[in-house]
């Protein structure tokens, strides 16, 4: 472990967002996974996401082992300034227009649109089949 007790910036650990040259931030700490990019179950596009920020809750969330936590060591490159943490922007994901649940007035329409023209279509063919069949008077 190299880098134990060095301090790093945000913005330095920020520079190292390449599949060649990979830095997370981990619960206040700075990881080299560089070397790990390749053998990652989730791939190197998960890696590369999280770099640039504090990755701990994209970390947790995912629900790593204790065996992969342990892993972590052999990464460990130093601790960040955390008040680089706390001075970051936040992304805020853009509003997603409003999703509704209750679908059913559409279908509905969306139904009748399709039959109503099939049982007038039948019944023109019933009409027709009957006034031409039945007997002359």
């Amino acid at each position: 472990m190299g880098g134990e007790g060095k301090v790093f910036v945000l913005s330095e650990v920020a520079e190292h967002n390449t599949s060649k040259d990979c830095w997370l931030v981990i619960d206040g700490k700075v990881y080299d996974v560089t070397k790990f990019m390749e053998d990652h179950p989730g791939g190197d596009e998960v890696l590369l996401s999280a770099t640039g920020k504090d990755a701990t809750d994209d970390f947790e969330d995912v629900g790593h082992s204790s065996t992969a936590k342990a892993m972590m060591d052999e990464f460990y490159i130093g601790d960040i300034d955390k008040s680089t943490i706390l001075t970051k922007t936040t992304y805020t994901p853009p509003k997603q227009p409003h999703y509704n649940q209750d679908k059913t007035p559409e279908f509905i329409i969306k139904l009748l649109q399709f039959l109503a023209p099939l049982i007038i279509l039948g019944l023109a063919f019933a009409v027709r089949f009957y006034t031409k069949s039945a007997p002359a008077a």
